[in-house]
């Protein structure tokens, strides 16, 4: 392997703005916001989706429309005589 071509892996906490909740871990994301962690300088970085908050894990549904959709595209894709 060559040598200092990787990049570094930093103590970091990732954010979630909507719940609050903060995940500890390590990665090569940099911040310029710190936060200090059981004695360990972490890099805060704020994210607006996480696995906290994002529908495929929260299990929370969305009304999606789908009233007229066949109709739709009966209309545009028929073909005209």
């Amino acid at each position: 392997m060559k040598k200092d071509i990787h990049p570094n892996s930093n103590p970091v906490c990732f954010v979630d703005v909507s719940s609050g909740r903060k995940f500890v871990t390590e990665s090569t994301a940099k911040s310029q916001k710190t936060e200090n962690i059981d004695g360990v300088d972490h890099q805060v970085i704020v994210r607006d989706v996480t696995m906290d908050s994002h529908p495929a894990y929260t299990g929370e549904k969305r009304f999606v429309d789908t009233a007229g959709r066949v109709e739709k595209f009966q209309s545009k894709f028929s073909r005209r005589s």
